[in-house]
């Protein structure tokens, strides 16, 4: 069996298996060097003009998620994880656009006048949007990371549970998080000490439209 075959069949089991889970084993850590591995994978997801829009908040310490489950909603496996991490979105994320491109030269796949060019166009389209479009396209960036973030862990062994239910006033509050951050979705990372239910899904043929909506 070829590799691309086997890692084809590791990506369907991941697919497969990976399931939200809501009651998780506290006894269980994650080091940090593992969360980082994980943060680092979950980076190489697509975003809009590559700006890479997504911070995270990653929340380890017995204490604070004790105090995340208000913020939560009572969300108790938000305490028995072994970490959570909040995904951000940056409303001034263009402003990295310089130090992205950068690296895209130094890789050789640019010139410098293209990346200038580049710089120059990313930073007045998005400078010039109002927040909340600027916090939309962060939304749909925050969706690819967080996916790809959760099925990484899944094939590290580890169990996730994505949260738009949480208030994002308190946490911005509670975390003293600047105007330009803005919480996007908190995500439980941990052991599972039940297994994630059965959820129903709709087939293709119930959410599949072939070249017209009629």
């Amino acid at each position: 069996m070829s590799n691309q075959v086997q890692v084809a069949q590791d990506l369907y089991t991941v697919l497969k298996e990976r399931h939200s889970v809501r009651s998780y084993d506290p006894s269980v850590r994650i080091s940090r060097e593992e969360l980082t591995e994980i943060l680092e994978l979950a980076s190489t997801a697509p975003s809009s003009s590559n700006i890479q829009p997504w911070r995270f908040l990653v929340i380890d310490d017995e204490k604070l998620k004790e105090e995340l489950v208000t913020i939560a909603n009572g969300q108790k496996h938000v305490a028995e994880a072994a970490a959570v991490i909040a995904v951000l979105g940056d409303l001034e994320s263009y402003n990295k656009a310089d130090q992205i491109y950068t690296k895209t030269v130094e890789a050789g796949q640019m010139t410098e006048e293209s990346k200038n060019a580049m710089v120059e166009r990313i930073v007045k389209m998005y400078g010039g949007l109002p927040k909340d479009k600027l916090h939309n396209i962060n939304l749909l960036d925050a969706g690819l990371v967080s996916m790809q973030l959760m099925l990484i862990a899944k094939a590290k062994g580890y169990d996730t549970v994505p949260m738009g239910g949480f208030n994002a006033e308190k946490f911005k509050e509670a975390y003293s998080l600047p105007d330009t951050l803005v919480p996007a979705v908190l995500i439980a990372i941990g052991k599972a000490a039940a297994p994630g239910r059965f959820t129903g899904r709709l087939s293709v043929e119930e959410t599949t439209f072939w070249n017209s909506v009629n």
